[in-house]
C-alpha cells in the first residue's frame, strides 16, 4: 500500500488558515479572500505528486466541534487513522463543508467547497492560493456535499437538497466556479443522510447513497450524464438508523475503492470498506474509532 507522504499533512493547517481569512473577508462583504501562503504550498504540491494514486480520490477525516476548532484525522498505515491534528481556524461560521479533487488526480490537495452560516459558497484550493466566494443564497438547502465528477467534465460537482424534498446539481467548471442549479428530481425528503464520494460499482461512475427514515440505505448508480445523473435506486439493506452520521468518504485505505464511514450513536466511527460491485457495494463494518466522535458538529 502506498502512504502519503508526511509533507502532506501541513496541508490541513495551510487551508484552515486561509479559510479563516476568508470566513473573516466574506462576512465584511468581500468578494475574495486574501492569498494564502504560496511558496510553502507550491513545495507541498511536489511531493504530494510522488504519490502514486489508485483508482479513487484519496482524503483525510475533518472535523470541527461544537465550538468552531477544526481537527484532521490522516490516514495512515493499513488504513488506520492517525491521532488528530489541531487546525488554526476559528470555523463556528460554517454550516456544511465537502472536500474534493479538484484536478482528478486522486490526491489529496486540501481542496474543499464550504458553506457559511450566511449561506456563501466559498471555494477553497490553498495550494494555488485561491479562497473565494462562487455563490450565495444558499439558505434553503438543507444538504451540501460533493460526490466527485457528475456531468462527465472531471470536475466535483455538487448536490444539494432544498426544504421541499427536492435535489439539485451545480455542476462545476474547471476554474471551480459554479453553473446554475439543474434539478435531479423529487422525493429526496424521504432520506435522512445522503452521502457519497466516488465510484461505488466499479463502473467509473460517480455514485451516492441514501438512507430512509425505516433505516434502509439504497444505492443509487451515477450515469455519467448530467441531464439524468442517476439510474433508479436499489437497496443495499437495512438497520442503518444505528448510526447518526453517514460520510462518503473516498478511498481511505489506497485500495482503488471509494468507502464509508458511519458515526453511531454512543459516538463510535465504523467503515464499510467498498467492493466496487453494484450487487453489495461495501463489505462488512469495521471500527476505526473510539467513542468521542459525537463531540464533532461536522465531520467531512
Amino acid at each position: 500500500m502506498t502512504r502519503l507522504p508526511s509533507a502532506g499533512r501541513a496541508l490541513p493547517r495551510i487551508a484552515t488558515a486561509a479559510l479563516a481569512a476568508a470566513l473573516v473577508a466574506t462576512a465584511a462583504g468581500a468578494a475574495v479572500a486574501a492569498d494564502g501562503p504560496g511558496a510553502s504550498a507550491s513545495s507541498a504540491r511536489q511531493r504530494m505528486a510522488q504519490v502514486s494514486p489508485g483508482d479513487a480520490s484519496h482524503f483525510p477525516v475533518e472535523a470541527i466541534d461544537g465550538a468552531g476548532q477544526d481537527f484532521t484525522y490522516m490516514w495512515g498505515v493499513n488504513g488506520k487513522l492517525e491521532s488528530r491534528q489541531e487546525g488554526l481556524g476559528d470555523l463556528k461560521q460554517l454550516r456544511a463543508a465537502t472536500q474534493i479533487d479538484t484536478d482528478s488526480d486522486h490526491v489529496y490537495d486540501s481542496d474543499a467547497y464550504f458553506l457559511t452560516t450566511d449561506h456563501k459558497v466559498i471555494l477553497s484550493k490553498p495550494l494555488d492560493s485561491v479562497h473565494r466566494q462562487v455563490a450565495s443564497g444558499w439558505g434553503e438547502y438543507d444538504t451540501f456535499f460533493s460526490p466527485g465528477d457528475l456531468g462527465g467534465a472531471k470536475q466535483p460537482d455538487l448536490l444539494v437538497r432544498d426544504r421541499q424534498g427536492v435535489l439539485w446539481m451545480y455542476l462545476a467548471k474547471a476554474d471551480g466556479s459554479l453553473t446554475g442549479k439543474k434539478k435531479v428530481g423529487p422525493g429526496w425528503g424521504q432520506y435522512t443522510q445522503i452521502t457519497g464520494k466516488g465510484d461505488l460499482t466499479g463502473d467509473g461512475r460517480t455514485d451516492i447513497v441514501a438512507r430512509d427514515k425505516d433505516g434502509v440505505l439504497w444505492l443509487y448508480k451515477g450515469t455519467g450524464d448530467w441531464a439524468k445523473p442517476f439510474q433508479g435506486r436499489t437497496k443495499i439493506g437495512g438497520g442503518w438508523n444505528q448510526f447518526n452520521l453517514l460520510l462518503g468518504a473516498g478511498d481511505t485505505d489506497l485500495d482503488g475503492r471509494s468507502d464509508l464511514l458511519a458515526r453511531d450513536k454512543s459516538g463510535a466511527l465504523w467503515r464499510y470498506k467498498g467492493t466496487g460491485r453494484a450487487t453489495a457495494p461495501f463489505a462488512a463494518k469495521e471500527k476505526i474509532g473510539n467513542s468521542g466522535w459525537n463531540q464533532y458538529r461536522i465531520v467531512y
